[in-house]
């Protein structure tokens, strides 16, 4: 097994010369990406679709084509970055993001949108997938999850501002303010990336892109038990947020009649409720095994699928009824995410140091794939979102509990200890 390395201390080729907390907030900003592309336009997605006179296929596909873009991409920007290093990755993806981002701001038409919106897709697909390779060029699995649990709560301090942000500039400002945000977004973290980045890597693999090797690679990947099991468990859980994503808008401020801004303050707890999960995600773990930790995330996932059923169907009309009934399974459903995303993410590229970059991109190509089709479900099913969003929600909550309860509990034990 591989030794932790220090990222406060300089690599064999001096090349991480950078603290631990440096690491930290750079892994945040880069993950955070994810929320700001798409939490932040959520808000912005009724009012450019009525500006455009487009319909509800068209403006679900401005997610939809920018997740399946995402995972796909990773397939080539995983082995890219094993072969060529993080570091130019990170700053390439980066710069085509920003470019993106104010193609998106300037879109003429829905249909340039699209293509706007998948080319960052793409972009983001390079950042995303380097930051969980980075992971595990630097830590072990147990270290690595804690490690990730931390930028994963800094992910949800960023997205704790995305949609209020959002809603804030789409109706004061339009969505076209909205979307030139995320041009701000980008240069910054470009900036920190070139100034506090140097690479994680420490050995390159020039056969990377050989397409023998990495079909070799993607073989011995995918039919790991340990991949196939956490990998599916991240999916899953990503796919149950995608779900309530890509409904609360029109829920929320068509169905409900809230103004953008309240919207965004309701997002403001979910984000909070998933900063929540990764605090006891980090708890758990040095009490109990990665396993037990996702076991009893799956059951509380589990739960609030069924009270989100229960509230879609015999909510409507009543007195208690509102928008924070439907936010309290969500909520529930978000602390448990913030334990599920971590263990998943790390879990499934654990076994390979020497290919971090490819599991990557395999692990983010599936949540994205799983993604898209949930959005082109939802996209014909909207005549009531809120039953779109409980039946997703139950879906992807059961499927949690299963994955966990068959799948990731007979991975050999990892303990803190055995870690140590």
């Amino acid at each position: 097994m591989m030794t932790s390395i220090d990222p406060s201390l300089p690599l064999q080729a001096g090349r991480i010369k950078r603290k631990p907390a440096m690491i930290v907030l750079l892994l945040a900003l880069l993950l955070g990406l994810q929320p700001v592309t798409t939490d932040l336009y959520l808000p912005a997605l009724p009012a450019l679709t009525q500006g455009f006179g487009a319909n509800m296929i068209q403006a679900q596909l401005t997610l939809t084509a920018l997740l399946l873009a995402f995972g796909t991409s990773q397939l080539f920007w995983g082995p890219l970055s094993d072969k060529w290093g993080r570091r130019p990755v990170l700053l390439g993806g980066i710069f085509v993001y920003a470019i993106s981002a104010v193609i998106c701001a300037l879109a003429p038409n829905i249909e340039a949108l699209i293509a706007a919106r998948t080319l960052q897709g793409v972009a983001m697909g390079a950042c995303v997938m380097a930051a969980r390779a980075i992971v595990r060029d630097l830590y072990e699995p147990i270290e690595g999850a804690k490690v990730m649990s931390q930028a994963l709560s800094g992910l949800g301090l960023i997205a704790c501002t995305c949609v209020p942000v959002g809603g804030f500039l789409t109706d004061f400002l339009g969505w076209r303010w909205a979307l030139s945000s995320l041009v701000l977004f980008a240069v910054s973290t470009g900036l920190l990336i070139y100034l506090y980045f140097d690479e994680s890597l420490q050995q390159l693999n020039p056969r990377a892109l050989e397409a023998k090797s990495l079909w070799a690679a993607t073989k011995k990947i995918i039919r790991n038990p340990t991949f196939q099991a956490y990998s599916a468990l991240s999916t899953a859980s990503f796919a149950g947020l995608f779900t309530f994503l890509a409904t609360s808008a029109f829920i929320f401020t068509q169905s409900m009649g809230l103004s953008k801004t309240f919207y965004g303050l309701l997002m403001v707890t979910m984000s909070f409720s998933y900063i929540v999960g990764t605090f006891i995600c980090r708890w758990l773990l040095l009490r109990i095994s990665i396993q037990s930790c996702v076991v009893y995330a799956g059951f509380v996932s589990f739960f609030s699928g069924l009270l989100m059923l229960l509230i879609a169907y015999t909510g409507p009309g009543q007195s208690w009824f509102g928008p924070w009934a439907v936010m309290l399974p969500i909520n529930v459903f978000l602390m448990a995410h913030g334990v599920h995303q971590p263990c998943g993410q790390s879990g499934c590229i654990a076994p390979f140091p020497e290919m971090a970059g490819t599991a990557s991109a395999l692990n983010g190509f599936s949540m994205m794939v799983v993604a898209f089709g949930m959005g082109t479900w939802i996209g014909t099913h909207m005549s009531d979102p809120l039953l779109a969003l409980a039946h997703g929600l139950l879906l992807w909550s059961s499927c949690l509990v299963l994955f966990a309860w068959f799948g990731v509990r007979k991975i050999p034990i990892i303990t803190q200890r055995e870690a140590a």
